[in-house]
Parts: C-alpha cells; sequence; structure tokens
C-alpha cells in the first residue's frame, strides 16, 4: 500500500439459486483468485450467499440456516488471507429477516450491514420477504461474538491509514439520501455496495453515471459488485455490470454478461488530500457510526490502473474538441470583460511565431468579434532581434495579417546594443543578460505602445513556464492580462490545432500548422544556420513531463517519489526512469525557487482544476524550502546501473 495505494476487487461468482453449498465455493473461488492478485477489499453482489432471486424461499429455515453457516464458513475461510470481504446473505435476527453485507476478516464476521430501502415498487418486490435495517446499529450474538448490526458501520484497517470502509446494499445508493453520505462525513474512505441491480435498457448508462457521481459526491471510492450470470431469469436478467469507481472517475468497468472479477487501485491519500482541500467536506461534531477494525498487511501495491500521459488534455477527439472550445470562450470572455471595463481601444500583442503568442492573438480576435471591435485595433508587434529565424518572423507576420491584425514591426537590435554598452554588458557574452535584456526591452516597447494608442497588453505566457519559472522577471513575466496564464503547454499546442482545424481561410491554416511543427523556444540566442539555435526543452526539460508533474503535484498533493513512480510507469518505452528523476527535481527546484514570479503575475482567467493565481488557487510564500521534496526524493529507487547513471547526471 505504498504512497496510499491499495488493490481492490468487485467480484461476480457464478451462482445457483438457493444452492448455498455451490454459491459458497464459488465465493471461496473468488477469495482466493482475488488474494492471488493482492487485492486486499473485495465485494460480491447482493445476497450472492442464496442467490438474489430466491423469492419467498427467502422465508424457509433451511435456506436461512444453509445461509448463516456459509457466512460462518466464509468467515473461517479468511482466517489465513489478507484481505476484508464483504458477502451479502439474508439473516434471520429475532424472527425478522434481514437483507445483509457481511463483512468478513481473519477468520471473523466482523459486522452485519443492513439494507437500509428496500425498493418494492416495479421488478421490485423486497418488503414482501425483508425488513428495512434499523436506524443505528446495535451490537448481537452471532456465533458467541458481539458484532455490530445495522447501518453505517466503518470498518477501519489498522494497517493502512485512512483507509475506512463502509458499506451499502443496492437500492441504497438509489435512495434520495444514501447511507454512504453519513459513512463518508465520519471518515469512509471507501464505500463498497453489494448489489442485485438488474439490466433494461439504458440502464448501465445510468448506473455507471450514478457511481461516479455517488464517489464525486463522496470524495471517495466506490466499489460496486452487481448480481450477474447463475441468477433466474424468470423475470429478469442480471448482467454482472461491476464498477470501480474514485471521485468521480470510473477506474474500472468490468463487461456485461461476464462474470468476473473486477480489480483496480484506490489511491486513498489522494481522496484524504481532495477532502483536505474541500472547505464544504465537514465532519459532524457528534459521531454516531460504529467503527471496527480490521486487519491487513502493509505492502507495496502493484499497479494495473492508468494514468493519461497528458492529464490536461482529454484523450478522445469529439471531447478534446469540445474542451478547446469552451477554454477559448472562457479565455476571451475574460479579455472582453477587461477590454470594455478599461474602455481600451487597442489590444497589443507581441507576436514571435511562437505557439504562445499565437494562442493569446486568437484569442484577442475572438474577443474582439465578442464585442463587435475591428481587429484593426488589435496591435500585433514583431520584434526582432538576435535569435529571430526567418521561419518564426514571416509566420507572425502572414498570421497578424490574415487575422485581420494591424501589423507593426519594431527591430530592438539597436536598443538593446544601446542597453549593453550602458550596463557594460559584451555583446558577445551570451549570458542570462544578454536574453533577458532582450524579453525586457520588448515588454518595454509593447507597455509603452499601449500607452500611446490607449491600450493593453496582452499576455502571452503559460502555465508551464510560469511552474518552472522560464519567464523573464518584468520582461514576458508581465502584461496587462495574461489570457494564458492557467493553460499548460501541452494544452496549448492543442488549441492552436482547434484552431487551424476550424480555420476557413487556408493561408491561415497553412501557417497555424506550420507553428505547431516549429520547435519551442525563446529565440534569444543568434541561430545556428538559419535555424533555431535554443530549445526550449533541450535545456528545462520535456514540457509533457513537467504537465504531469505540475498536475499531480499541485491537484493532488502528491509527493516527489509517488508522482516519480506513476510517471516511470506512464512513459515506459518513452523515457528511462534516469531520465524522469532528473526532469522531477528539476521541476521540484525550479517551482520552489522561482515563487517569486508567480507571487506578482496580472490578472488573468482561470480555466481548469490546476491554477498559478496568487489571489486564487496558489498561495505559496516566496521563500519555501524545498528540501522535503528533495528528501523524499531519496526515497525513490533505481536498478544498480541506473543508480550510476543518476549520480553522473
Amino acid at each position: 500500500m505504498e504512497h496510499g495505494f491499495v488493490k481492490v476487487a468487485a467480484a461476480t461468482p457464478r451462482i445457483r439459486v438457493a444452492d448455498v453449498a455451490y454459491n459458497t465455493k464459488k465465493i471461496k473461488e473468488g477469495i482466493h483468485q482475488a488474494c492471488e492478485n493482492g487485492a486486499k477489499i473485495i465485494v460480491f453482489p447482493e445476497l450472492c450467499v442464496t442467490g438474489y432471486t430466491c423469492g419467498d424461499l427467502f422465508t424457509h429455515d433451511v435456506l436461512l440456516e444453509a445461509a448463516k453457516k456459509s457466512l460462518l464458513e466464509l468467515a473461517d475461510y479468511t482466517a489465513d488471507k489478507d484481505i476484508l470481504a464483504f458477502v451479502g446473505a439474508p439473516l434471520d435476527i429475532e424472527g425478522k429477516l434481514y437483507n445483509v453485507a457481511a463483512a468478513l476478516n481473519r477468520g471473523k464476521v466482523l459486522g452485519l450491514t443492513t439494507k437500509t430501502f428496500l425498493p418494492n415498487y416495479a421488478e421490485f418486490y423486497e418488503m414482501r420477504q425483508f425488513t428495512p435495517g434499523p436506524e443505528a446499529a446495535r451490537y448481537l450474538s452471532f456465533d458467541g461474538d458481539q458484532i455490530p448490526f445495522g447501518p453505517r458501520i466503518l470498518f477501519e484497517a489498522t494497517g493502512m491509514d485512512h483507509l475506512i470502509v463502509a458499506a451499502e446494499i443496492c437500492e441504497d445508493v438509489w435512495s434520495p439520501v444514501p447511507p454512504s453520505i453519513g459513512a463518508a462525513l465520519e471518515g469512509a474512505t471507501v464505500i463498497v455496495n453489494c448489489s442485485a441491480s438488474d439490466e433494461t435498457i439504458g440502464k448501465d448508462a445510468y448506473r455507471r453515471e450514478l457511481i461516479a457521481g455517488q464517489s464525486a459526491r463522496l470524495i471517495a471510492g466506490y466499489i460496486y459488485a452487481n448480481a450477474g450470470e447463475g441468477e433466474s431469469t424468470t423475470d429478469l436478467v442480471f448482467g454482472g455490470h461491476n464498477l470501480i469507481a474514485e471521485n468521480g472517475a470510473i477506474l474500472k468497468e468490468s463487461r456485461r454478461y461476464h462474470n468476473e472479477i473486477l480489480y483496480s487501485e484506490l489511491d486513498i491519500r489522494r481522496i484524504v488530500g481532495e477532502r483536505r482541500k474541500n472547505t464544504t467536506f465537514q465532519p459532524p461534531e457528534l459521531r454516531t457510526l460504529v467503527r471496527v477494525p480490521f486487519y491487513i498487511e502493509s505492502q507495496k501495491t502493484v499497479l494495473t490502473r492508468t494514468f493519461p500521459k497528458k492529464p490536461f488534455v482529454p484523450s478522445d477527439e469529439q471531447e478534446r474538441a469540445q474542451r478547446c472550445e469552451e477554454i477559448l470562450t472562457i479565455q476571451a470572455m475574460g479579455l472582453k470583460k477587461r477590454l470594455a471595463h478599461t474602455n481600451a481601444r487597442t489590444a497589443v500583442v507581441g507576436i514571435s511565431g511562437g505557439l504562445d503568442s499565437t494562442l493569446a492573438l486568437l484569442v484577442t480576435a475572438r474577443a474582439f468579434d465578442m464585442l463587435g471591435k475591428d481587429k484593426k485595433d488589435i496591435l500585433a508587434v514583431t520584434m526582432p532581434c538576435f535569435g529571430t529565424t526567418d521561419r518564426t518572423y514571416q509566420n507572425a507576420c502572414e498570421m497578424a495579417r490574415q487575422m485581420g491584425a494591424t501589423l507593426k514591426e519594431v527591430p530592438i537590435k539597436d536598443a538593446v546594443k544601446i542597453h549593453f554598452r550602458d550596463i557594460g554588458q559584451d555583446p558577445e557574452d551570451h549570458s542570462v543578460t544578454y536574453e533577458n535584456a532582450q524579453a525586457r526591452e520588448r515588454t518595454q516597447v509593447l507597455m509603452d505602445l499601449a500607452n500611446r494608442t490607449w491600450g493593453m497588453v496582452v499576455g502571452t505566457g503559460d502555465m508551464s513556464e510560469l511552474a518552472l519559472g522560464w519567464a523573464t522577471y518584468n520582461g514576458d513575466h508581465m502584461s496587462m492580462y495574461g489570457v494564458n496564464a492557467s493553460v499548460p503547454k501541452t494544452l496549448v499546442r492543442h488549441l492552436v490545432k482547434y484552431a487551424a482545424d476550424k480555420a476557413e481561410d487556408e493561408t491561415l491554416k497553412k501557417v497555424l500548422y506550420d507553428v505547431l511543427d516549429t520547435p519551442v523556444s525563446p529565440e534569444l540566442l543568434p541561430p545556428k544556420d538559419g535555424d533555431i539555435a535554443q530549445r526550449t526543452e533541450d535545456l528545462v526539460g520535456p514540457y509533457e513531463l513537467h504537465d504531469f508533474f505540475l498536475y499531480y503535484m499541485l491537484r493532488f498533493g502528491y509527493e516527489p517519489s509517488k508522482i516519480f513512480r506513476i510517471a516511470a510507469q506512464t512513459f515506459e518505452g518513452e523515457y528511462d526512469k534516469v531520465t524522469v528523476l532528473k526532469w522531477l527535481e528539476t521541476f521540484c527546484r525550479r517551482f520552489f525557487s522561482q515563487q517569486f514570479k508567480r507571487s506578482c503575475l496580472p490578472d488573468g482567467p482561470k480555466i481548469g482544476t490546476v491554477a498559478l493565481s496568487p489571489r486564487g488557487d496558489w498561495r505559496m510564500p516566496s521563500d519555501a524550502c524545498v528540501a522535503a521534496w528533495l528528501k523524499d526524493m531519496g526515497n525513490i529507487s533505481l536498478k544498480e546501473g541506473e543508480t550510476e547513471r543518476a549520480k553522473r547526471r
């Protein structure tokens, strides 16, 4: 369970209706298989010991006695198993019949969670045989042990922090106020559901949305095990539709009409971290739920769940297009309001022929369309200097013309040379001063042009650059409104591509595609044979890695060793572990050391769940120390050869 991951399973055994001995055998097989695969929690369907579709047979002592013996036999089977199992069964308590989820661990029945809401409509008539669970849990004698019986029982792991499990049964989650709400508010991080939900047209989609939504509302993991083949088909068909969800996302989903065991890993630390940040997730002052300990060994979980390489970019093409349209609209709406509020006559955009300035110009043009303003009042300024290549220069100029902006060229070589003379900088010394002097000169030109035309400077820098501090303080770092401030570099590329794909003008389309093919560069060093000499990703690292690091560090608060673990798995075959470690260390060091640049950012619109505005999502002291994060990286283990390479890097 290193880094908070715990492997869980949802199992649908092939049962026989009312054949308890056979069903018990199949449940044992499921528990064994889950243990072999490293699962620490396994959930079986509702009433699976007997079968959900027994009807009036539930009132027969033969079936009920067999069910009780089955629970004891299954509990005994877990004696040497490192797992917490939830099994659905009917149980006769004091002359009343209850639908329960029995929690089994280390040879014991730990508790019996009762079903609260019994459906008695449409195809369901559970109140014919069953009684709703009591309002609160109480203790009863079960095979000589005093165990809790009732709703909202919490099962707390002694071998893993924050792993607290609560059960509900089928209809409970379909009700207006599911019992899992109260359980989560009192600390449950994982909800399990023993279910018997039949298949009707469209019901699978609703079921999927319901479980995903409940896991999102509760900020929890949710394991849903559904009845499948083997149940009676007299009137209904059960598809074995199992789901494992976490905080709104479906991690794994089984094939319907195939009885199987579904596995995934829940990230308990992520769940706890999300709750910690969410001030509306308030636990009650008075705790009312019964808490029962269970034991599982702490072991490293082998990960089977995957992590997207580009977490800011949807993988589905249609969803990506919708996301791009929405982001461009948010950016343009933000700029539209600022232009209207300040009565700005012009918008001044420094264009380089690179991705960021291209996106800023596209957004500005869209904002002008929203305002009904003539795009000639967009002042697109190109400022060639020592590192400018003909390719980027031509693209910048052509782009401005095709968008209907006013193109203005302000060469800055002479001004920068005079500045070098004034401060005593040798023009042959291509140090950081050589580079930053150009960036600051460009910003001065833009600011003064905005003053002269009663306009405002639209910033071009993106969130990835801000995270790394890859911006010149009071140079490209500064503007009057930063439209790209919460757009990561990996997403910038897709936004420009979306605009290119939609462009009706063929010349503009061609230019935008060429911008996409141009290496990312600030172009502050002289070209080599006419080509870009300074490639950003060679210097600071691949942006796809940095955006991956940024997402998981800020969105979920992952420690570096955990980020390394999932990054090494996600980018296996593209970057070796030494390379991932190198750039992760670079990211951590730069993120902390460059906070001072983010502490005084211009205004700009938030477009996603991760943002770096010092007024909103990210409030961090500029002099915070990175030592603890670097120390955590010391926990990262590499193979012998990789360790030697890491030392030499």
